[in-house]
C-alpha cells in the first residue's frame, strides 16, 4: 500500500505563489509517475501536472504552463507543485496522485491518492 499526504494549500491573492507538497510512504518502489490533479465545485476533475521518478520528465495542462512547476526530491519521496502567478481560476481542490507506468504519458488510471488540499486565489 501507498500512502500520499499533502500540505501547502491556502488562501492567496490573485498573482501571488503557493508550494504544494506530497510526501509518499509505504510500498512505494514501484511507482513510476507522481501527478497533481484539481477539481473545481461542479466540475470534473483535471489533470495539472505530472513527473516521473526516475528520470524526472515532466508534462503540464497547457492551462498552468509557464505559471506551475513540478518537482521531485527522490531522497525525500515527496513532489512539489511550485504555483505562481496564480488566477483566481486555479481556485479548487488540489489531488496528489501515485501510478504506475501505465499512467504515463496519457494520465489516467492512477492508483494512489491523497486526501486533497484546497486552493483558493481571491481576485
Amino acid at each position: 500500500q501507498v500512502q500520499l499526504v499533502e500540505s501547502g494549500g491556502g488562501l492567496v491573492q490573485a498573482g501571488g505563489s503557493l508550494r504544494l507538497s506530497c510526501a509518499a510512504s509505504g510500498r512505494t518502489f514501484g511507482i513510476y509517475v507522481m501527478g497533481w490533479f484539481r477539481q473545481a465545485p461542479g466540475k470534473e476533475r483535471d489533470f495539472v501536472a505530472a513527473i516521473t521518478w526516475r528520470l524526472g520528465s515532466t508534462d503540464y495542462a497547457d492551462s498552468v504552463k509557464g505559471r506551475f512547476t513540478i518537482s521531485r526530491d527522490n531522497a525525500k519521496n515527496t513532489v512539489y507543485l511550485q504555483m505562481n502567478s496564480l488566477k483566481p481560476e486555479d481556485t479548487a481542490v488540489y489531488y496528489c496522485g501515485g501510478g504506475y507506468a501505465n499512467s504515463w504519458p496519457k494520465h489516467q488510471g492512477y492508483d494512489y491518492w491523497g486526501q486533497g488540499t484546497q486552493v483558493t486565489v481571491s481576485s
